[in-house]
């Protein structure tokens, strides 16, 4: 069954990541405004949202939707989709090419913390790059199986983070960066969590941290990340990701990693 979860999180992601592209290409209007004024929902966030939930329900009208823009549907059978349309829409909005489509179907409460991933797929519909996972199954980038970083040294260690949108979280997220980076190799902030945590999954990355992480933010990049191999939770070691705190690392390094950003002032 788990399998067939993936199949079916790979085959909506992608179609809907090829559906957002190609009304990439005839230009984006923003729709909306969310939590700031820097947080925007574009029109394509909202029809790939629908497409998907089409999709998932004509597929399991049993199960439950919890989305991004949607309200969202309670569960008959037991399992929800979390749903990212449009994961780093202000990189779609600019057109850079970090952006992609997240699906992910849990298990249980659709609360992180309390619920069980059983499958999940990431498209980045402008690379051509589809991660999938499921639970016991490992992860995969195309096909290809992936495997985290082997980093042991957390001074040689390639990270990445984001930002809130409130200017409060943002000073202090930048506070933490400035004591961090020279603890690190270096940092990226890519702007999409879906995608920071699969690179973490591909090695790409040698760990991720964020604070302020929505449920469909890492449903599905958690999931294939740990599948990969990754050290996958909150800051305090054996805690869940959550909103309150998202980290994915190199086992070699997450203690480390843990650590230090504790001595750097996350709260």
């Amino acid at each position: 069954m788990s399998r067939e979860l993936q199949d079916l999180a790979v085959r909506v992601a992608t179609a809907a990541g090829e559906r957002a592209a190609t009304w990439r290409t005839q230009g984006v209007e923003v729709s909306a405004l969310k939590s700031s004024p820097t947080d925007v929902v574009t029109e394509a966030d909202e029809a790939t949202e629908t497409f998907l939930r089409e999709q998932l329900l004509d597929a399991r009208p049993d199960d439950g939707i919890l989305g991004e823009e949607g309200d969202g549907l309670a569960s008959r059978s037991g399992l929800t989709w979390v749903v990212d349309p449009i994961d780093g829409t202000v990189n779609y909005l600019y057109d850079i090419p970090a952006w992609a489509v997240s699906v992910a179907v849990v298990e249980g409460d659709p609360e992180p913390g309390r619920w069980r991933t059983v499958a999940g797929c990431v498209v980045n519909p402008v690379l051509g790059e589809v991660y999938a996972g499921f639970a016991g199954g490992g992860a995969t980038l195309n096909g290809r199986r992936l495997t985290a970083s082997g980093r042991t040294d957390l001074g040689r260690a390639l990270v990445a983070t984001g930002f809130g949108y409130a200017a409060t979280r943002r000073r202090e997220q930048a506070e933490v960066l400035l004591r961090m980076i020279t603890r690190v190799r270096d940092i990226r902030r890519m702007g999409a969590a879906s995608l920071d945590l699969c690179g973490v999954a591909a090695g790409r990355l040698d760990a991720y941290w964020e604070r302020g992480l929505q449920p469909w933010d890492h449903a599905a990049g958690a999931l294939i990340a740990r599948e990969a191999g990754a050290t996958v939770g909150g800051l305090a070691p054996g805690s869940r990701e959550t909103e309150e705190f998202t980290l994915a690392a190199a086992p070699g390094i997450s203690g480390a990693l843990r650590a230090a950003l504790v001595d750097a002032g996350v709260p």
